[in-house]
């Protein structure tokens, strides 16, 4: 089973390969070793001591290859470096390993230990140091956004800086979650979600006003102060005053209903219904909590799950399991002192952090974090009450996500192992990389790559190409395949630079750039394609296959082809074929996702009269019919049969349009 999570083992192959030409360090912390790398160590970071300084700052331990292996700060420079040079001291073996690495140090002054910790946080996730706790999979979160710069606000699902005018809600912990509450919030107090452009082009309300979605200010259904009232309703909802929300819609449906208002009633009812809703995705919803950030960690079998839970106005807003890259000696204190200042690196804190562990710089945390909000931020692992119930449901989640992931990577390594007796690979792939094309009769054609490996799909590796040859035949798979590999690998020999060691080395993710097995969507001739493209550019070291549909493209009786081979067939149950079969179906699936992109953008750029035999006066009759572009696109044939104007055959050629497979 493949996971779409970053769980990174102790250390990666460009680490095994950089400890393998350090010298063996003994586990006993206090045997010193007087000779080697490790006295070159002791020498540079002396050298460093004696021009360091006294006052706070971030030190950087470099190698020979000038590249960052550790980045730290102190109260007093010179004092952390001295206690780094001391030949004889006890120190863990990771740290002796970093020594014996490092042939230079770095030092920047900063005015306060608050300002370094900052500067060591940001340092940390620029420059990934292969010995610092590594924070893993840091996307932006997503907000509700209410805007402000209109007169009739909309809401919307909104990511990165916060320049727009309006009120921000969140952090949510997943796009989803943000996407329910705005339908649920759309139901309960029928505020806008279209953009400024489509609300002034309106002269008549559109969709969401018919299925009770929105309360058609575009078309003055509704005037500004009674929209005004919606708004308000809807942003003390969402700043935690919820039960007030509540309480007055449920006395207006009684109003309504007492003067036999039947059909008013029945909208405060759905109104309160979506609200309820909200709050019963939300799960547990704390009393005495307003506004918090729980942080639970968990280690098991050499890795680590830090679990975060977002409270916000009393309520739950999701949660998110991290895996970051630590090695096993660093204890649960330790990676969550270092998650954190990270995590805050480029998101606001909330007024308070609650930890499962105590952290040995809480104190000093809690004033950076301060000083970045400009408010007080307080950090605290709380031992009773409600708040160290939080803690401990985070750490069962936190618990129960490792589990999961332990047991996937351990399935993930087996499969892996499989293939290389299966298929006869030199060796275990730490980079698998899969290519796909999509199109419709030649028009947006589009390249993709997947990429995966001992940890399953690794998303933020995945590249999307767009096809650009000029005189390109529509539809030549050959073709687009030879230029989306030409250009992956042109790229990748230009960042080698013809070293044959850079091939190998790691990237900032410590993952492999080059990849061990390359697998083709096709047949025979798309391998020979992929296969002449790398003997141009001398590529020997890369495993080529292609993976055949079955008849009727039965999943199960696919053949493999690899150079130089007979085609293989593996029975149907086969765990290989299985997981090569997944490999290929993720593929597909970004491949398909991103031309559809490609395709709605000229949609949206060129209009419904790029449909043959739908001209203005159709075009027009259909947004009048259905409002939206989106809601013509959902539409069946029958729904579009109905528009005026519009016959069978153009219905159908309209849906057709919309629902053409890519090849």
């Amino acid at each position: 089973m493949l996971d779409t999570g970053d769980v990174d083992p102790e250390t990666s192959a460009a680490d095994e390969d950089d400890e393998a030409r350090l010298p063996d360090v003994p586990d006993d912390a206090g045997e010193a070793i007087a000779e080697g790398p490790l006295a070159v160590g002791h020498a540079a970071i002396e050298n460093a001591v004696r021009l360091a300084p006294t006052s706070p700052g971030v030190y950087r331990m470099l190698n020979s290859a000038n590249d960052v292996l550790y980045v730290g700060k102190a109260k007093n420079i010179r004092k952390r470096l001295s206690s780094y040079a001391r030949v004889n001291a006890p120190q863990p073996a990771r740290i002796l390993r970093m020594i014996a690495a490092t042939t230079s140090v770095e030092i920047v002054s900063t005015a306060t230990e608050t300002e370094a910790l900052l500067l060591e946080a940001n340092l940390i996730k620029q420059l990934r140091p292969r010995f610092n706790v590594q924070l893993r999979d840091d996307k932006s979160f997503p907000y509700i956004l209410i805007t402000g710069d209109h007169w009739a606000p909309q809401i919307l699902k909104h990511r990165g800086a916060q320049t727009r005018p309006g009120r921000y809600f969140g952090p949510f912990a997943s796009a989803g979650a943000v996407n329910r509450t705005i339908t649920a919030l759309q139901r309960a107090f029928l505020i806008r979600s279209c953009t400024d452009g489509f609300f002034e082009s309106r002269t008549r309300p559109c969709l969401l006003y018919q299925i009770k979605r929105c309360a058609g200010p575009c078309t003055r259904e509704i005037d500004f102060t009674g929209y005004t009232e919606l708004v308000r309703e809807a942003t003390e909802f969402l700043s935690g005053r919820s039960h007030a929300v509540k309480e007055l819609l449920a006395a207006e449906m009684e109003k309504a209903s007492g003067e036999l208002e039947f059909e008013t009633a029945a909208l405060y009812r759905d109104r309160l219904a979506a609200l309820s809703a909200i709050q019963s995705q939300q799960g547990i919803n704390p009393r005495t909590v307003e506004e918090a950030d729980v942080f639970a960690i968990h280690q098991e079998g050499g890795y680590s799950c830090v679990e975060v839970f977002f409270f916000r106005t009393g309520q739950n807003w999701g949660n998110r399991a991290y895996f970051p890259r630590a090695e096993k000696t660093f204890t649960p204190e330790e990676v969550l002192s270092s998650f954190l200042a990270q995590f805050y690196d480029d998101k606001p804190p909330p007024k308070l952090i609650l930890l499962s562990h105590e952290i040995e710089e809480s104190g000093l945390l809690a004033d950076a974090l301060s000083v970045k909000a400009g408010r007080k931020v307080e950090v605290s692992a709380p031992r009773r009450g409600e708040k160290k119930e939080l803690i401990s449901h985070a750490l069962t989640n936190a618990r129960e996500a490792l589990g999961r992931r332990l047991a996937d990577t351990a399935t993930q390594g087996r499969l892996l192992e499989g293939m290389v007796t299966t298929l006869g690979l030199p060796h275990t792939p730490k980079r698998i990389e899969v290519y796909d094309n999509s199109h419709i009769q030649g028009t947006n054609a589009v390249g993709a790559m997947i990429v995966a490996g001992p940890d399953g799909f690794v998303k933020n590796q995945y590249r999307k190409f767009n096809i650009k040859s000029e005189g390109l035949t529509p539809g030549d798979d050959y073709a687009m395949m030879r230029e989306v590999l030409e250009r992956r690998f042109k790229r990748l020999l230009k960042s080698a630079e013809g070293d044959d060691a850079a091939r190998i080395k790691a990237d900032d993710d410590s993952f492999p750039q080059w990849p061990d097995l390359v697998i083709i969507d096709g047949g025979r001739g798309q391998l020979n394609a992929a296969r002449e493209i790398f003997e141009v550019l001398g590529l020997t070291q890369v495993t080529l296959m292609a993976v055949a549909k079955g008849p009727d493209r039965d999943a199960g009786r696919e053949t493999l082809f690899m150079p130089d081979r007979e085609a293989i067939k593996l029975e149907p149950r086969d765990p290989v074929l299985y997981f090569i079969q997944r490999l290929r179906d993720e593929a597909h699936r970004f491949v398909i996702g991103s031309h559809r992109k490609l395709r709605k953008k000229d949609i949206r750029e060129a209009g419904l009269q790029e449909i043959p035999g739908i001209g203005p006066s159709r075009k027009r009759a259909l947004l009048r019919h259905f409002g939206t572009l989106k809601e013509i696109e959902r539409a069946s044939i029958a729904d579009l049969g109905k528009v005026p104007g519009v016959s069978a055959e153009s219905a159908r050629k309209i849906f057709e349009f919309f629902h053409a497979q890519p090849g």
